[in-house]
C-alpha cells in the first residue's frame, strides 16, 4: 500500500495531529520536505507533506494564510506540517481555518519530533513500498512463466495476467484478430479496439499506445509483440486506473513471454527456411507431386492456387540485405493477411513464392515505389535498392519456367535501370504482331460483345473495368485506383462480367482468353501502323 498521511499520524514515534482536512488523510505522500519560503510552490512536484515552522510567514494574518493554502493545495502539495513551539506555540486560528476551507490536511508537529525523524520516516515507508511492489512484481513473473510453460496456450497465461493487474488482458494475432482473452467478455471488448492495434502494427517493435474505451471504464495499454521488423501480434491490458510498479512488471513479463511463444525461434526459422529450399529445388526440378508432399501444411496451401515468382537481388553488391528487406516486408503483408510465403536466399538475392494478386505481391509493389519515390543520392544508386524480376502467375507444374520469366525480367531491369519489371511486359510486345489475324479479331470480337453491347446501352464500362482488373492481376484497389471508382463497384462490375460471359474469372484460362480478346482489340484499334 502506498504511504498516506494517515499512516504518518498513526506513525506512534512522530506524535502527530490532524487538526484540519481529516477527510483527506488517504492522500498519498510521495516525499516530505521543510521550506520556510513565502511561496515553495515552484520547487513542489505534488504530492509532498511540507513542513514548517512559519519563521518567514505572517501565521496570524487570514489573508496571507488563505492565499498561502490555496497555493499550496492548487500544487497538488499532500499536507502541511506545522511545528508548535518553535516560532508559534500553537497553529494559528488563521491557518487552521485556512486549512479547513481550502480541505488541505494540516498536521501539528511536536517540538520534540524533529522534521529529519519525519523524512526520515517517509522514505523508509516509501522504501518499504518499492520494495514490496518489486518483491510482488518479481512473483508475477513467476507466476506467468509457470502459466507459459504450463502447456495451457495463451489463455491461460493472460488469465494469470488479469489476476495481476485486476483487469482484463487480450491477445491479437498480426491481423489485429482477438485470438484469446481473459476473461471471457474482455473479448468483446477487446474486439472494439482492433483499429488501434492495425495502426499500431505500422510501427516498428516494441511499440505501445494507451487508448481508452467507448464508455471510458477502462485504461487500455496495447503493446506489440515482436522484434525488428516483423511484428508477431499485440497484448492490449485493460485496467481501471495506471498500473503501479508490480503490475507493470507483470505486464512487460507477459509481453516478454508471448513474443517469444508467438515469434519462431532463430533454428525454426533455419529450419523452416531449409525446407522452403528443399521445396523450391523439387518445383524447379518438376516433382510438383514430391514438393506438395514435402510442402506439407507449411506451404501447402500456396502450391493450391496460382502464384508469383519473384527475384530481388541489389545493384550494389557491397548491401545485400536490401533483398532481405524486401522479402521482410513481403513477410510481414503476409502474415498480416494469413497468407503464407515461401522465401529462399540464393547469395546475395532472394527468391520468393507468393500468391498471385495477394498482399505479399502488392507490398513488393509498394516497397518499390516507395524506393523510386525516394530523393536520388549524389553518389547514384540508393544503398538499400533491389531489381526485381517477377513471373507471370504460374502453378506447381510450371515453376522452372517460372523462375526463367522471373530471371528474364531482372535481367531487363537491370539493363533499362528499372527497379520492377514483369514478365508480362515482355511477352505482350512479341505477342501483339500476331494478333492481326481474321480469325482472332472475330474470337476476340465475340468473346466480348455481351461486354460491348451491355456498355452500349450506358449500363457502366465493363470492358474497361476488366481491362483494369486483368491488367493490374486481380488486385482489387489498384485496379479500382487507375479506374477511379470504389473497390466494391469494381467487384461488383466483375461479378456482372461473369453473369453475362456464363465463364468464372477464377479460371487462368478464362483470364487468359479475355486478355487476348482485350489485346486484340486494342491492336486493332491502333491499326497497322501501331496508331
Amino acid at each position: 500500500m502506498p504511504l498516506t498521511l494517515a499512516s504518518l499520524v498513526q506513525h506512534s514515534a512522530l506524535k502527530l495531529t490532524v487538526r484540519a482536512g481529516e477527510g483527506r488523510l488517504d492522500t498519498p505522500v510521495r516525499w516530505a520536505h521543510a521550506s520556510e519560503l513565502a511561496d515553495p510552490v515552484p520547487y513542489m512536484d505534488g504530492g509532498e507533506l511540507l513542513l514548517v515552522t512559519a519563521t518567514n510567514l505572517d501565521a496570524e494574518d487570514p489573508g496571507t494564510m488563505r492565499r498561502y493554502v490555496q497555493r499550496l493545495a492548487g500544487a497538488k502539495v499532500a499536507g502541511l506540517g506545522f511545528a508548535v513551539g518553535v516560532t508559534y506555540d500553537d497553529i494559528p486560528a488563521a491557518l487552521v481555518d485556512a486549512a479547513d476551507e481550502a480541505g488541505l490536511p494540516l498536521l501539528e508537529v511536536p517540538r520534540r519530533t524533529p522534521f529529519i525523524a519525519i523524512s526520515k520516516a517517509v522514505s523508509a515507508a516509501i522504501a518499504a513500498d518499492q520494495y514490496r511492489a518489486v518483491t510482488a512484481g518479481f512473483e508475477a513473473q513467476r507466476d506467468l512463466t509457470r502459466a507459459a510453460l504450463a502447456g495451457d496456450g495463451p489463455a491461460g497465461l493472460l488469465a494469470r495476467l488479469a489476476a495481476h493487474v485486476d483487469g482484463w488482458a487480450a491477445l491479437y494475432d498480426t491481423s489485429g484478430a482477438v485470438v484469446a482473452a481473459a476473461p471471457d467478455w474482455a473479448a468483446r471488448r477487446a474486439a472494439r479496439l482492433t483499429p488501434d492495434v492495425e495502426r499500431l502494427r505500422d510501427r516498428p517493435a516494441p511499440a505501445s499506445v494507451v487508448v481508452g474505451t467507448a464508455d471510458d471504464s477502462d485504461r487500455v495499454e496495447i503493446q506489440s509483440l515482436g522484434t525488428g521488423r516483423l511484428i508477431r501480434g499485440a497484448l492490449a491490458v485493460g485496467t481501471g486506473s495506471a498500473p503501479g510498479t508490480a503490475e507493470r512488471y507483470a505486464v512487460h513479463s507477459a509481453a516478454a513471454l508471448l513474443t517469444l511463444t508467438t515469434a519462431r525461434s532463430r533454428s525454426l526459422q533455419g529450419a523452416e527456411q531449409r525446407l522452403g529450399a528443399a521445396v523450391l529445388r523439387m518445383l524447379l526440378a518438376g516433382q510438383s507431386d514430391h514438393a506438395r508432399a514435402v510442402a506439407g501444411d507449411l506451404y501447402g496451401g500456396l502450391l493450391d492456387a496460382p502464384f508469383r515468382l519473384l527475384i530481388a537481388e541489389t545493384p550494389a553488391p557491397s548491401t545485400p540485405a536490401a533483398p532481405q528487406a524486401l522479402a521482410e516486408a513481403m513477410e510481414a503483408a503476409a502474415a498480416r493477411s494469413g497468407e503464407t510465403l515461401l522465401t529462399v536466399p540464393e547469395g546475395d538475392r532472394v527468391v520468393v513464392l507468393a500468391a498471385d494478386g495477394g498482399a505479399a505481391v502488392a507490398a513488393c509493389a509498394a516497397y518499390i515505389q516507395a524506393q523510386e519515390e525516394r530523393p536520388a543520392r549524389e553518389t547514384g544508386a540508393d544503398d538499400g535498392d533491389v531489381v526485381v524480376g517477377l513471373s507471370a502467375p504460374a502453378g506447381p507444374i510450371a515453376v522452372s519456367a517460372a523462375y526463367k520469366q522471373a530471371e528474364q525480367a531482372l535481367s531487363v531491369a537491370r539493363r533499362r535501370g528499372r527497379a520492377l519489371v514483369e514478365h508480362e511486359e515482355l511477352a505482350a510486345g512479341s505477342l501483339l504482331p500476331l494478333l492481326a489475324d481474321d480469325a482472332v479479331r472475330a474470337f476476340a470480337d465475340g468473346i466480348l460483345r455481351p461486354l460491348s453491347e451491355h456498355d452500349a446501352k450506358g449500363r457502366g464500362d465493363l470492358v474497361a473495368s476488366l481491362r483494369a482488373w486483368l491488367s493490374r492481376h486481380g488486385q482489387w484497389d489498384a485496379a479500382a485506383a487507375d479506374l477511379g471508382v470504389h473497390r466494391h463497384t469494381l467487384r461488383y462490375r466483375m461479378r456482372r462480367v461473369e453473369e453475362i460471359l456464363g465463364r468464372s474469372l477464377d479460371d487462368p484460362d478464362v483470364r487468359m482468353e479475355l486478355w487476348l480478346a482485350l489485346k486484340t482489340t486494342a491492336a486493332s484499334s491502333a491499326g497497322p501502323e501501331g496508331g
